[in-house]
């Protein structure tokens, strides 16, 4: 994995064959819902979409309390008060749509999880090129116990992949036939997800 070409998210802080929750280094900096994100295991590099992301408090017990009243913006908050960001922390979910093993790409679960405090990385636009090549992972997606509409999350990975295609419109021409096909029989969805995807 060429690390150069990518900027590392955050750090894998719980993980399941079927995706992985990972704490970001920075306060609320997390990859965009629907982002394509990687990371690996000891045999191959595994792909993953965004799909929540949260900042709360690190003590469970413990809830944030509003301290700006007397402050004139979020800057001079943190500025006042250094220890909050301490007392915070930023975390995202994803969900695995794929691997990368030998060169080759499968859209389907890994055979294997991420271990513990694995590094996540944003995928670069070459990574997301290769990947988005195929529609399979759409229905991992579609079949998924996500924790937001499936709809909304369908539509932003498009919207966010469609970015980095050159010809953008056949791309989402593509996927949307994918769609059609897959979603034959539920016409809701599928209009639902279109509409999504229009910029």
């Amino acid at each position: 994995m060429d690390v150069s070409k990518m900027q590392r998210v955050g750090e894998v802080i719980r993980s399941s064959t079927s995706g992985f929750t990972a704490q970001c280094y920075e306060l609320d900096c997390f990859p965009p819902l629907g982002g394509l994100v990687k990371t690996k295991n000891a045999d191959c590099e595994l792909f993953a979409v965004v799909f929540n992301a949260a900042t709360a408090g690190i003590d469970p017990g413990r809830k944030p309390l509003a301290r700006g009243k007397d402050e004139s913006s979020e800057e001079a908050l943190y500025k006042a008060s250094p220890q909050i960001a301490r007392l915070l922390k930023s975390e995202f979910e994803a969900l695995s749509v794929g691997y990368k093993e030998d060169n080759k790409i499968f859209q389907y679960l890994p055979p294997r999880p991420v271990p513990i405090h694995s590094f996540v990385y944003t995928c670069s636009d070459a990574d997301v090129v290769q990947f988005s090549s195929q529609f399979e992972f759409l229905n991992t997606l579609l079949n998924s116990a996500v924790t937001l509409p499936h709809e909304e999350l369908i539509a932003a990975v498009l919207r966010n992949i469609s970015r980095v295609h050159e010809d953008k419109h056949s791309f989402l021409v593509a996927a949307g036939k994918h769609l059609a096909t897959t979603l034959s029989g539920d016409y809701n969805r599928l209009r639902t997800i279109l509409e999504r995807i229009k910029q």
